[in-house]
């Protein structure tokens, strides 16, 4: 057998999303709750991708039935040079559960304690940025008190 070819990646940017309300709706038929998160503006900064994150994006988290957290997060960004963007994205969080009631309670918890990944897509009409139309990135996250976190890695 030929030995896995090795996964390569390369810093894109962090992306800090701003959470400001939340609607809750109780034993969905997907999971055992459903959270909306309305997102407010943020950041994008890093050595690829630089801009803003505009307000009225929305996470519709989901709580599954083994207490694991699915992010569905779609939401607009402008870069520093005008170009809209829009980024897509699903995940995973997962903690025992005294980690994850923390962090529902917005209590700033390490990262160390508990597993928060996505996998961003990006669509754009800019020129300059139909490269992000074409690749597939990976999010490593932190949830705090009042934004959610990811450094966004390219899959090369």
């Amino acid at each position: 057998m030929d030995q896995p070819y090795p996964l390569r990646n390369e810093f894109l940017c962090t992306m800090r999303i701003k959470v400001i309300d939340s609607y809750i709706m109780e034993d969905v038929p997907a999971g055992i709750r459903r959270r909306i998160d309305i997102l407010g503006d943020g950041e994008i900064l890093g050595p690829k991708l630089n801009g803003i994150i505009l307000p009225g994006g929305a996470d519709a988290l989901l709580t599954r039935k083994d207490g694991s957290l699915t992010p569905d997060v779609r939401l607009v960004a402008r870069t520093d040079d005008d170009a809209m963007i829009f980024i897509q994205y699903r995940g995973v969080r997962h903690g025992n559960p005294e980690t994850m009631e923390r962090i529902a309670a917005g209590e700033q918890v390490s990262p160390n304690d508990y597993y928060l990944r996505n996998a961003p897509f990006f669509e754009t009409g800019s020129k300059k940025y139909d490269w992000l139309n074409h690749i597939l990135s990976i999010g490593v996250g932190r949830r705090e008190p009042d934004s959610a976190v990811y450094d966004v890695y390219q899959i090369l």
